[in-house]
């Protein structure tokens, strides 16, 4: 199945050059209906929070952004319950630097960057592709089977245990859709 990931800041022109053929698809939160479905930031409800039974967000962005300690701020439950997928970021220039993610809303552990993304990252944003997006995996899917399949996200970081620069969600797509999910750590 060729599903590739590409930068979505990329014009059209660069995209069809470097894919041609290829069908291009956004995933981020700028797409529209129904690939906007597939961004962490997409208000599915009911998402778990891993590490915290019987808590549930909107977002996977939300979870994300929850479980974050700062040097001044420990983890912000408000951000389960954003919907409209705007405010949802917080960052060091409020907070201080980040100390790491606490594993669950209430746990006494912080993680590191990969594994934060290994306890509480890729299980949230799992259960959105196999509870809220299944039908637009198995659309993907078809469409690989017919041709070239280009998702385009910010990132294109498809390597969980490189905290260099941000993960890539059309790449965990890419890695569910071909069965090469990251393991557990």
């Amino acid at each position: 199945m060729p599903i590739q990931v590409a930068g979505r800041r990329r014009s059209a022109a660069s995209l069809a050059k470097a894919h041609p053929g290829a069908e291009i698809i956004d995933v981020t939160s700028k797409a529209g209906e129904p690939w906007v479905r597939m961004s962490p930031f997409f208000p599915h409800g009911g998402i778990p929070v891993p590490q915290t039974p019987g808590v549930y967000s909107q977002t996977v962005e939300g979870i994300w952004q929850a479980l974050k300690v700062f040097e001044t701020a420990d983890v912000d439950p408000t951000k389960l319950d954003i919907t409209n997928m705007t405010g949802l970021k917080r960052t060091v220039r409020k907070h201080g630097l980040v100390r790491g993610h606490r594993d669950g809303l209430y746990g006494s552990r912080l993680l590191d960057y990969p594994t934060a993304r290994r306890r509480i990252y890729l299980p949230a944003y799992r259960w959105v592709l196999e509870n809220r997006v299944s039908s637009l995996v198995k659309r993907l899917r078809r469409l690989a089977d017919r041709g070239d399949v280009v998702l385009l996200d910010y990132t294109t970081n498809g390597d969980v245990d490189d905290p260099a620069t941000p993960l890539s969600h059309a790449a965990l797509v890419c890695h569910y859709i071909e069965g090469r999910w990251p393991e557990k750590a």
